[in-house]
C-alpha cells in the first residue's frame, strides 16, 4: 500500500529531479545515435578480449540516453569498452525527460534493447550500469523478463532498490512554483517508485537478487532524493554494497552528482566491470 502522503511525494520527486535534469541538459537535438564519444553506440564495435562483454547504460527518471552519460561513457569507452545507452519510459508529449513510465514497460524496453546490442557485437551476455531509477528497474528484467540468461553483472548507482521515503524534499518546491504540479498523477513511473508501492513489493519479493548475475551497489551518504541511502543496497549472494565516503571521505556527491560527474564513483564501476583487475579506488581515482 502507498504512504498517505504518496502524491505530495512524488510531487517533491518531479520538482527535485526537474531540477537536476535542467542542470545537466544539453540540446534537444542530442540523442543517443549521435552521442559525443567514439564508440558511444557504435553498433560496430567489438568486444576485446579483455573486456567480451558490452556495457549498457541505463538512465534514471527524467534522465536520458545523453545527457546521464556525458562523463560515464566516454570514461568506459577510454578503457577499451563497447558501450551503449538507451531511451526508456517516454510519455506522450513529454520530450527529453524519460523515465516516467510504468517500471514494467520500460524494463521489457530494456530486455529489447540487450537483445539489440547482443545482436550487434554477438556477445552472449551485457553488464548493465545504471544510475538511480535505471539501477533498479534492470532487476524487474533479470527476474521477471528472463534478463539473468543475457546479463553478466548489473552496477546500480544510487539506486531506489526498496523504493524512497523522498525525506525533506517538500522543502525545494518554494523555489520552483509551479514545477510540483507539472507532472503528478501522470506519471507512473514515479509512484512505481515509492517505498511500498505494489510494484516495489513484487520486485522484492522472494529475494533481492537472482542466480547468476553479479551485483554492485554504489552509494553516497549524501543522496537526498533515495532516503534513506541505505535502502539502495542489496541482500543476498554475490552482493558487493559500497558506500562511497568509504572510499574517499571527503567526496560530497549527492544523488545526481553521483551518477553523472563522479569519477570515484566510475572508478568502482570500472572494478565492478572487470573485477580481475580491480585496483583501489580512493580520492585519487577523481583524477585518474
Amino acid at each position: 500500500m502507498l504512504p498517505r502522503n504518496w502524491k505530495r511525494a512524488v510531487r517533491s520527486l518531479t520538482a527535485a529531479l526537474l531540477l537536476t535534469a535542467a542542470a545537466t541538459a544539453v540540446p534537444a537535438a542530442a540523442h543517443a545515435d549521435t552521442a559525443p564519444s567514439s564508440g558511444w553506440n557504435n553498433y560496430r564495435c567489438k568486444p576485446s578480449a579483455a573486456h567480451p562483454r558490452p556495457v549498457v547504460l541505463v538512465h534514471g527518471t527524467f534522465g536520458n540516453s545523453v545527457d546521464n552519460w556525458l562523463v560515464l561513457a566516454p570514461y568506459l569507452v577510454d578503457r577499451g569498452y563497447c558501450v551503449f545507452s538507451l531511451d526508456y519510459g517516454q510519455l506522450p508529449g513529454v520530450p527529453l525527460f524519460n523515465g516516467l513510465g510504468p517500471i514494467d514497460k520500460s524494463a521489457a524496453q530494456l530486455d529489447t534493447f540487450v537483445d539489440k546490442v547482443l545482436a550487434a557485437t554477438g556477445a552472449p551476455k551485457a553488464d548493465l550500469v545504471g544510475h538511480s531509477q535505471g539501477g533498479m528497474m534492470p532487476r524487474y528484467y533479470l527476474k521477471f523478463l528472463g534478463g539473468a540468461a543475457k546479463v553478466n553483472s548489473l552496477v546500480g548507482i544510487a539506486p531506489d532498490n526498496h523504493g524512497t521515503t523522498l525525506n525533506g524534499l517538500t522543502n525545494l518546491l518554494p523555489y520552483f512554483p509551479g514545477a510540483g504540479d507539472l507532472l503528478t498523477l501522470a506519471t507512473p513511473g514515479l509512484a512505481d517508485q515509492m517505498a511500498g508501492s505494489p510494484f516495489i513489493t513484487k520486485l522484492n519479493q522472494g529475494g533481492d537478487t537472482v542466480p547468476g548475475v553479479h551485483y554492485t551497489v554504489i552509494a553516497t551518504k549524501y543522496d537526498e532524493v533515495v532516503t534513506p541511502y541505505g535502502t539502495q543496497f542489496l541482500s543476498g549472494p554475490d552482493v558487493h554494497n559500497v558506500k562511497l565516503q568509504d572510499l574517499c571521505a571527503v567526496d560530497l556527491s549527492e544523488h545526481v552528482a553521483i551518477g553523472t560527474i563522479d569519477r570515484v564513483a566510475f572508478h568502482e564501476v570500472a572494478n565492478a566491470l572487470d573485477p580481475a583487475h580491480a585496483t583501489p579506488t580512493t580520492c585519487a581515482s577523481a583524477v585518474s
